[in-house]
């Protein structure tokens, strides 16, 4: 008898005994959608889908579930308890929250039509345009005025020359209805800020505050909510210094507080600095647990893709479109995703990768601003693959792009990461027979599927070269253990029975490891490289 594919039988007794296996080392489990920062200690294996491949493990799922390490004595369940209520005073009412309550905003931006200061890539019409999104992303926040001011110089205390501050005054006492005023820059002092709310009798609020907001709104995990806590540490000790120097002024000089030797200002300052150190120490603590889910997502070789792009370019949209997972919901707002999260999907070949969604990024962000979310950006640096989408559509793409890959170099990654980057012009649908004009880059609408088959081929090719995994045949036994331990430990993609002498082909994509533990248990089994 000539050579067949193997028994359907045989296939599925090979997949309950792989499945066996892994239900020994996994339990199963309801699906759960967490992101990576959540507290854990060890992973289950997303589920196969049917067909060639890995079989599924027992409580498989779309998302990576993060479980809770069983054990543990008394001490560490204190520590815990401790670590709890302090993370619950670090994680109070924010003094520098802007309330929920509605707001009725005029946006006003500064346009720097001449000089150094004059942006490129832009005109004042589409950052104004992103200021109202800005808005527009807060719930019962309402834009009812936009304004463009010209300027020569931004930094200036008032940002305006003095004959456009009062024409600017006078329109702002003119909008009765305006409960504040959003000044579209990156950010402004305390005391600038109070002379402007005096002087306009509304809030005002810059880029800084705006986006810290929203990141507040949208805050879901422990370490987003530090992290945000982290960032409002400069504006606090802004405010401080206001704060002291108009009691100064109030009280004609520093005073003592109860015989302590420490002035008011010297007081408020070490509580901040405490406060710094804790919110820092907090994070440290969430980026070693985090630290420990990347080595055990290391040693199962399954390869990390990192789609990073500008805020609102599509990327949660695009991570759905390649894994499949229904849980997902995008939201077609700016900063929906905060924290890292991690989805299982399957190439071509049926290998299983995770997909990384991050954080957006935004031109003029706020050094501090990022700063405070290194520790969530440091997870790309370890990634094998970056997916950078676009939104081809936007009329800003070339900014956008430019402002993504400042951000990248910033964060001091591994140079093969950049080079081998793959650039993805989303939102294709929108602009009749698009083609790319940047080599390499390629045309998807992640809504609607186009150009997914050959983005996934490309990520594979992208992967095997940077892990090094092999695509290779292996004649097995089909007596002995070998086709098992392929299925447990590598990317089954063919078998090919020979039932004349009771052994078979297989073609696997193996990683490095796994491919020398495999030559140590199975020193007979002869293999074919491609």
């Amino acid at each position: 008898m000539g050579p067949g594919r193997l028994s359907q039988s045989l296939l599925l007794r090979c997949r309950r005994a792989a499945a066996a296996v892994g239900a020994a080392r996994c339990r199963g489990g309801p699906l759960s959608a967490r992101p990576l920062s959540a507290a854990a200690v060890r992973l289950r294996a997303p589920q196969r889908p049917p067909g060639r491949g890995e079989p599924p493990r027992a409580g498989g799922g779309g998302r990576w579930k993060e479980v809770a390490g069983s054990g543990g004595d008394e001490e560490d369940e204190e520590e815990e308890e401790e670590d709890e209520a302090e993370l619950e005073e670090l994680l109070g009412p924010s003094p520098l929250a802007v309330g929920p309550g509605a707001q009725r905003v005029a946006v006003v931006h500064p346009a720097v039509k001449w000089g150094p200061k004059k942006p490129q890539l832009t005109r004042a019409e589409l950052q104004i345009a992103e200021a109202v999104a800005l808005i527009d992303t807060l719930q019962n926040w309402t834009v009812l005025e936009k304004i463009i001011i010209p300027t020569k110089n931004p930094d200036k205390k008032f940002i305006f020359g003095k004959g456009n501050f009062q024409a600017l005054t006078e329109k702002i006492k003119k909008l009765p209805h305006v409960t504040a005023v959003f000044l579209n820059v990156e950010r402004i002092s305390s005391l600038t800020k109070k002379e402007l709310e005096d002087a306009w009798g509304v809030k005002v609020f810059d880029r800084y505050t705006v986006v810290l907001h929203i990141f507040r709104c949208n805050a879901r995990t422990k370490e987003a909510k530090l992290q945000i806590a982290l960032a409002e540490i400069p504006l606090l000790r802004s405010n401080l210094k206001n704060d002291v120097s108009r009691l100064d002024q109030q009280r004609g000089g520093s005073r003592y507080i109860m015989g302590s030797g420490e002035t008011f200002m010297e007081t408020q300052n070490r509580i901040l600095k405490e406060k710094e150190l804790k919110i820092r120490n907090a994070l440290e603590k969430l980026r070693r647990k985090r630290s420990l889910l990347r080595t055990q997502r290391r040693k199962r070789e399954f390869p990390i893709i990192s789609v990073m792009g500008y805020t609102n370019c599509g990327k949660t949209t695009l991570i759905k479109a390649l894994t499949g997972e229904a849980g997902l919901q995008p939201r077609d707002q700016l900063f929906a995703t905060l924290d890292i999260t991690a989805h299982a999907g399957y190439l071509p070949s049926h290998m299983a990768v995770i997909y990384v969604d991050t954080i957006g990024f935004l031109t003029d962000l706020p050094h501090n601003l990022v700063e405070s979310f290194s520790a969530t950006l440091e997870e790309v640096a370890y990634s094998d693959l970056i997916v950078h989408v676009r939104d081809i559509t936007h009329p800003e793409t070339i900014l956008q792009k430019a402002t993504v890959l400042s951000v990248l170099k910033n964060l001091n990654l591994p140079s093969y990461l950049l080079d081998s980057m793959v650039e993805v012009h989303n939102k294709v649908d929108l602009i009749e027979r698009y083609k790319p004009t940047e080599e390499n880059a390629l045309a998807i609408s992640a809504l609607h599927g186009h150009g997914l088959e050959e983005l996934k081929e490309e990520i594979e090719k992208k992967i095997l070269t940077a892990t090094g995994k092999k695509i290779l045949t292996v004649n097995i036994n089909l007596e002995g253990p070998q086709l098992s331990w392929l299925y447990k430990e590598a990317t089954v993609q063919e078998v090919e029975v020979m039932p004349e002498d009771g052994t078979a082909r297989v073609k696997v994509i193996i990683g490095n490891s796994a491919f020398g533990r495999y030559r140590n248990l199975f020193p007979n089994s002869k293999i074919f490289m491609p």
